[in-house]
């Protein structure tokens, strides 16, 4: 990639998100082509494209992508002797050293005015594969760091603002595991990290996660039940209000790291960052 490339990244964010027409992109971690993560990815695909979107996808596990982060993404080092991985991200997204895997999903995913990580919930978290994908993806200067600001551009703001996310995952305990007071705890709370950390922090519009539960003991009309529940909620997508996540430059960090005394007083943790919706 060289330098031209870069500005043509910037570009992408300034590009007309208004018209009818979307492009959504659709990134899966799921080996298994009989898998309910692969019907809900095809029932995606399926209901936006009648609708007149653009789709694009990432199935990770068909890519081969390679998931480790480390040295073989910066083939040209700013420092041969101490890999510092903040540094060469930098360096490789603003000179155009980047590999030829990681600049084409860059390119996807600014290209896109909704992106879907769709995955089953492997160990209360996303599939290796798919962390790999976004370690390697969200680059400095592009998803964080952006024009040289450091961590004054996050959370609210940032490289992906103007895009909307959403989280789609399968589990395979029952939904009560995953309730308010369920064993396994609540759904949007184990994935606050993913919904809040690393869609939020780089800008993105975060909608409600869409989970499906007991996804290992499905029946046939099951499977035929939540697909037309996701074909109802993806017909209306791009209408939804996002989750309310406390922009950091909204004034209720006013250092841009703790909350202020005065906002949501008495709540800590997760509920602490998610304001009130009237």
């Amino acid at each position: 990639m060289t330098r031209s490339a870069d500005t043509d990244f910037a570009d992408a964010d300034t590009s007309d998100r208004k018209s009818v027409r979307k492009t959504v992109l659709i990134v899966h971690a799921q080996p298994e082509r009989t898998s309910l993560t692969r019907t809900l990815v095809d029932v995606a695909e399926q209901t936006l494209r009648a609708a007149g979107h653009e789709v694009l996808q990432s199935d990770l596990y068909a890519m081969g992508w390679k998931a480790v982060y480390d040295e073989q993404d910066f083939p040209v080092r700013t420092d041969a002797d101490r890999l510092d991985f903040v540094r060469e991200s930098g360096h490789a997204f603003e000179q155009g050293h980047q590999p030829a895997d990681v600049v084409e999903e860059q390119r996807k995913l600014l290209a896109a005015d909704l992106v879907i990580l769709q995955f089953p919930l492997w160990w209360f978290g996303m599939p290796a594969i798919m962390k790999g994908w976004i370690d390697r993806v969200w680059a400095r200067g592009l998803a964080y760091g952006r024009n040289g600001q450091g961590n004054r551009v996050r959370y609210g703001e940032g490289g992906f603002e103007g895009r909307r996310a959403m989280v789609s995952v399968t589990t395979g305990g029952p939904a009560a595991d995953y309730g308010p007071r369920g064993i396994n705890g609540p759904i949007d709370q184990l994935l606050f990290p993913i919904t809040h950390g690393t869609l939020f922090y780089p800008g993105m519009s975060v909608l409600k996660t869409h989970a499906v539960h007991g996804a290992g003991r499905m029946t046939p009309e099951a499977v035929e039940a939540v697909s037309t529940a996701w074909r109802e909620r993806l017909a209306h997508v791009f209408d939804e209000a996002p989750v309310a996540f406390r922009a950091q430059n909204g004034g209720d960090y006013p250092d841009g790291h703790e909350l202020g005394v005065e906002v949501a007083p008495g709540v800590t943790g997760f509920a602490a960052h998610v304001a009130a919706v009237a």
